[in-house]
């Protein structure tokens, strides 16, 4: 029989994590123990016995508490280690540090688009935007009409023509959080540096109406925005013509738009991971963190997000504070949740997914602790709300539910123009107008979806590759993505449909 693969990740853990299914009876010899069950790939097996009660331990740190005693060589999983709340030691900024960074920032470069303003944009879109749902199958018509005309044809600079719509906009509240959170949506959008040109649609007896939205954030029509309200122009048929129009006019200027050699540290990097499983924290979003101090060590931004992805891991975070204000601003984000999952009869450990778990994921408090290795090793430089504009560089945490396609839309309307997406259960995810590069954490998967991933970040777990040099790897694959090269889920065309602002709050 051949000697069962597994990997024990802190001499301090009592447990191990079988890199290949292990049989009942298998002898673990490195370990001194025998499997008394048999354990799946990605899952954990006690190396040491575990009482009822106490601490189940990976990377150390808790993961979880054992609800039976547990023996050596047993399956840990749901049947036996739960969540449970304990304390921990914020330790603010205590382990912040000055940033050590390269010797060569400030002259690496890549080939991006200067914008007017002085962004940096990674791709070169003209975007529809919508105020309310009501003009959301106008805007969707638009886009489709362009398209269909073969006008794009004739500007192979440009990208394309994206409809960005939403459910929402309606019978809300003013003044609730939730409509703060599509205003400041929109706004990202509206200024966003891969975008060469805006149009907005709305209906005109909306709450979020387009003359108040632009008078809030300063926006005013351009040459490179324009909004139409269906009202005003005559309804669905007059409105379509004319928003094609608008999108004809801004085509000459947005195919002028040429990329020129712009620092490496220009871009906003959104760091997530979809689908996450056991392999997770072990090799794809550790490897993230050395991909993004490279970037914070040229100025750029990585934004850390979906807070229901960190308890249990946000300690490690505030001591990498650069302030204490900083750290306190996480720990009041994570009372919000609290009091919002309470308030809705939920609870934080309803994360695990059914995916998460079949792939050796057991509680909130491991899931966490994986994902928050994609932060490096940098100081914590901010803490923001949702879509809300980044005043800083280096890393960041922005506030967001869990679901991909939710938070990334907010990272993006933060500033994000590159999205690092890490999978261990092979997420089919893209998302436009930042180009998403896929992460798998393993082999077998990479293999089997080898059309849908750019990087195979297995060879750590195989041995064959240190997160360091996976790291760097990465790093270079963001470089090349940033200056035109297309990533697996833009050849497929990924990233219409993944717009979904955050909608909290009461409908009215």
């Amino acid at each position: 029989m051949e000697a069962p693969k597994t990997i024990r990740l802190d001499a301090a853990d009592n447990v191990i994590v079988a890199l290949k299914a292990i049989p009942e009876g298998a002898d673990i010899k490195s370990e001194g123990v025998t499997a008394s069950d048999p354990v799946p790939s990605g899952h954990k097996l006690a190396v040491a016995a575990i009482a009822k009660g106490e601490a189940v331990r990976k990377f150390n740190q808790t993961i979880g508490f054992a609800i039976t005693d547990i023996a050596p060589g047993q399956h840990i999983h749901t049947h036996n280690c739960a969540f449970a709340e304990f304390e921990r030691d914020y330790a603010y900024g205590e382990e912040a540090r000055e940033t050590d960074f390269l010797a060569e920032r400030g002259t690496a470069t890549f080939m991006g688009y200067r914008r007017a303003n002085g962004t940096i944009g990674t791709r070169n879109y003209i975007g529809i935007l919508t105020s309310v749902n009501c003009s959301a199958t106008v805007a969707k018509h638009i886009a489709e009409e362009v398209k269909r005309s073969g006008v794009l044809d004739n500007y192979p600079g440009v990208d394309g023509v994206v409809a960005f719509v939403h459910g929402s906009g309606c019978c809300l509240d003013a003044n609730d959080e939730g409509f703060a959170n599509l205003q400041r949506t929109l706004w990202g959008y509206a200024k966003h540096a891969n975008f060469a040109g805006v149009l907005m649609v709305g209906l005109g007896c909306e709450v979020n109406q387009i003359p108040l939205f632009l008078d809030l954030y300063g926006l005013k029509e351009s040459d490179t925005f324009h909004k139409l309200v269906m009202q005003d122009t005559g309804g669905t048929r007059k409105t379509i013509a004319e928003g094609v129009k608008r999108i004809e006019a801004m085509l000459p200027a947005a195919n002028a738009c040429t990329r020129e050699p712009v620092p490496v540290g220009a871009p906003s990097v959104a760091l997530q991971c979809g689908g996450p499983a056991g392999y997770s924290g072990i090799t794809a979003n550790p490897a993230m963190g050395p991909a993004v101090d490279l970037p914070a060590g040229h100025g750029c931004t990585a934004i850390l997000s979906a807070k229901p992805g960190i308890p249990g891991a946000e300690h490690l975070l505030t001591r990498r504070a650069a302030s204490r204000e900083i750290g306190e601003k996480l720990i009041e984000r994570i009372k919000w949740w609290e009091d919002y999952t309470a308030r809705n009869n939920g609870v934080m450990d309803n994360n695990p997914t059914p995916g998460n778990k079949a792939g050796g994921l057991t509680t909130i408090l491991e899931k966490s602790l994986g994902a928050a290795s994609k932060g490096g090793t940098t100081n914590l430089t901010g803490v923001y709300k949702y879509a809300q504009p980044l005043d800083t560089t280096g890393f960041v945490f922005m506030d967001s539910p869990g679901y991909d396609p939710c938070s990334i839309t907010g990272q993006v309307a933060s500033g994000a123009n590159l999205v690092c997406f890490s999978t261990g259960r092979g997420s089919a995810f893209g998302f436009k107008p930042a180009p998403s590069i896929k992460l798998a954490t393993n082999t077998p998967m990479y293999e089997r979806l080898i059309d849908d991933m750019d990087i195979n970040c297995g060879p750590i777990a195989d041995g064959e590759k240190t997160v360091e040099e996976m790291g760097r790897e990465i790093f270079d694959y963001l470089v090349d993505v940033a200056g035109g090269k297309q990533s697996k889920s833009e050849e497929w065309g990924y990233g219409d449909n993944e717009f979904v602002p955050w909608h909290i709050g009461t409908m009215m």
